[in-house]
């Protein structure tokens, strides 16, 4: 597998965080192409990238001449071409909860909180800032809820979502604590969460792809 990879980033994009840290988990290297979000209503509705993703949405990463979409189906094919280390556990019921505990983040709080969505509400309904927080809010809580709940005194969360091994899930975790706390979640609610997050940002592979730390972070959040 020496094709070079590329990834079509936005440096606070929670999906293409996920992708970063799946990546550097594998000790890949790999090229970052910015896709500015915001700049001139938004790079990722140009034509060119389009014909990259119809969806108009980051992350997407190319392998030779392969492109590939969606951040959770990506970390999938990380794992499966390069499968150490693994991402997913060796049995089937510690890779259905793996899955659970991703797809809650990926599939139901992520998407409810999502800038395209932020932006319908503003430009097509015209809901005014404060009720926009408050939307953003009830959903990441009520994901982190659950969540907390799924984690907690199970018998198989370790150091990790699943373990003692970062997977999966805590790819998609850590970039959802990151959004929490950009629209102010009271975060000690949650202490297993917040737990492993920050045994995640402390393995190089995390702390790596933080989002202030990407080519394209503006000068005054880059470290």
């Amino acid at each position: 597998m020496a094709e070079q990879l590329r990834l079509y980033s936005y440096w606070r994009s929670s999906a293409a965080y996920r992708v970063r840290i799946g990546l550097n988990l594998k000790g890949l290297s790999y090229e970052t192409v910015p896709v500015h979000l915001l700049r001139d209503g938004g790079e990722q509705h140009a034509p060119a990238f389009r014909e990259a993703n119809p969806q108009g949405l980051v992350p997407v990463l190319q392998h030779g001449d392969r492109l590939m979409r969606q951040s959770v189906a990506i970390l999938e094919y990380l794992d499966e071409t390069w499968p150490q280390p693994p991402l997913l556990p060796a049995s089937a019921r510690d890779r259905q909860r793996v899955r659970a505990l991703s797809q809650l983040v990926a599939c139901d709080v992520h998407p409810l909180n999502n800038l395209r969505v932020l932006r319908f509400f503003d430009r097509n309904w015209h809901v005014p800032q404060p009720e926009r927080d408050n939307w953003v809010l009830h959903w990441i809580e009520e994901g982190f809820t659950a969540l907390e709940a799924m984690l907690a005194d199970h018998p198989s969360t370790g150091r990790f979502c699943e373990g003692d091994l970062p997977t999966l899930a805590d790819c998609c975790l850590v970039p959802q604590v990151y959004n929490a706390r950009r629209f102010g979640v009271d975060l000690a609610k949650y202490p297993t969460i917040v737990r492993i997050e920050q045994a995640c940002l402390a393995l190089p592979a995390f702390d790596a792809a933080r989002p202030e730390r990407q080519p394209d972070a503006p000068e005054e959040v880059a470290a």
